[in-house]
């Protein structure tokens, strides 16, 4: 440890800092391309929601004006579409930072967050710079999150517990019935975080909707994101809803403009672009069928998907498959990262996208 890491907060010099997918221009220089495709942060093929786009072009010129802290405008707008209260909405600068909100509000050091492993890695981060120790409780072998392991390692510490539903990476979901038998055990003391990032992508029926168990009065918080469905990942628009005590808690210690006033403009512009919604959810099950029946002609085992993304096991040393797909023009993220040293997350992209996609992994794996 370097001598001014003395001077961290305990625990942070022991954090894994969070690695995102490879951008663009590295893969570029690095190997002297002028074509890359991207597969590999989970970003909507088709680009930001075109109404978003339009509304904040229009607002270039208010610039100069600090946004709305409160987010009014946004908050009526989502409150009216999902039909819930707005007092139990709080906005934040894209769904990490509402992440790293609810650990800041609830976990207290000594106490304890549960998630399952693989998922996605903000949990965990944050937890522990709040001094929380984190239990990671093994996905199933089939990918699925094992909810029955998860109660069985809740004890009086417990404080936490974060369910990707969709999971990130595995692309898998806990059903209805999974989820509310979970519920039904679960102490009062536990506040349980819906992560539901890309729960637009789930046309499975069996899917529970966090919303469900807010309005039932369940202490749970629901967090989702602009990013994915509607294409604004680089404006950052974030949110959690749950019982407005809890979110009372969140908004007493949000930054004091979190939400920047192009992103609201944006974010309440797209809440009314289901045209381009369709279009994406179409692309994305268009996209994952073919994958599927490609994998299945490779012979490579893959997990049915849920989400706009599928992980796939090239039955090879994956940091080298990252590297070769590289130099075919073609990023994805590898999951030696989450212990699977064969495996990759690959994004659903456009089909011509997809087919350079499959035409290099073939190449590669040859």
């Amino acid at each position: 440890m370097g001598e001014r890491q003395k001077l961290f907060r305990k625990g942070i010099a022991e954090i894994k800092a969070y690695v995102p997918g490879k951008p663009i221009e590295d893969v570029m220089r690095e190997f002297g391309l002028t074509e890359v495709v991207k597969l590999a942060s989970n970003e909507n093929p088709l680009g930001p929601s075109p109404k978003a786009l339009e509304a904040m072009r229009g607002a270039l010129d208010s610039l100069n004006i600090y946004p709305d802290g409160a987010c009014l405008a946004l908050t009526k707008k989502l409150a009216d579409k999902l039909d819930v209260d707005p007092d139990g909405i709080v906005f934040g600068n894209g769904e990490d930072n509402i992440i790293t909100l609810i650990s800041k509000t609830f976990l207290n050091e000594g106490e304890e967050m549960i998630m399952a492993d693989p998922s996605f890695s903000s949990f965990e981060i944050s937890a522990r710079a709040m001094g929380a120790k984190v239990i990671m409780v093994p996905v199933r072998p089939d990918f699925t999150t094992d909810l029955d392991a998860i109660l069985e390692a809740v004890n009086d510490k417990t404080k936490l517990i974060y369910l990707c539903n969709p999971n990130n990476p595995t692309g898998t979901i806990c059903t209805r019935d999974e989820v509310e038998k979970f519920l039904d055990k679960l102490p009062d003391h536990v506040v349980l975080v819906f992560d539901e990032a890309y729960k637009e992508f789930v046309d499975d029926p069996s899917y529970p909707e966090g919303l469900d168990y807010v309005r039932a009065g369940h202490n749970v918080l629901v967090s989702r994101t602009f990013s994915k469905v509607y294409g604004l990942a680089g404006i950052r628009v974030g949110y959690a809803i749950g019982h407005p005590e809890l979110i009372g808690g969140m908004k007493r210690i949000r930054e004091a403009f979190a939400t920047n006033r192009l992103a609201q403009i944006g974010a309440i512009a797209a809440l009314d672009d289901d045209e381009f919604l369709k279009k994406v959810t179409d692309v994305i099950r268009e996209g994952r069928e073919y994958l599927y029946q490609e994998f299945e002609r490779m012979g490579l085992p893959y997990v049915k998907s849920h989400t706009n993304f599928m992980m796939v096991d090239t039955k090879k040393d994956i940091k080298q498959v990252f590297v070769d797909l590289q130099r075919e023009g073609v990023i994805v993220r590898p999951a030696h990262i989450w212990n699977l040293p064969t495996w990759a997350r690959v994004t659903v992209g456009t089909m011509e996208e997809n087919r350079k996609f499959i035409e290099a992994l073939e190449k590669v794996l040859a």
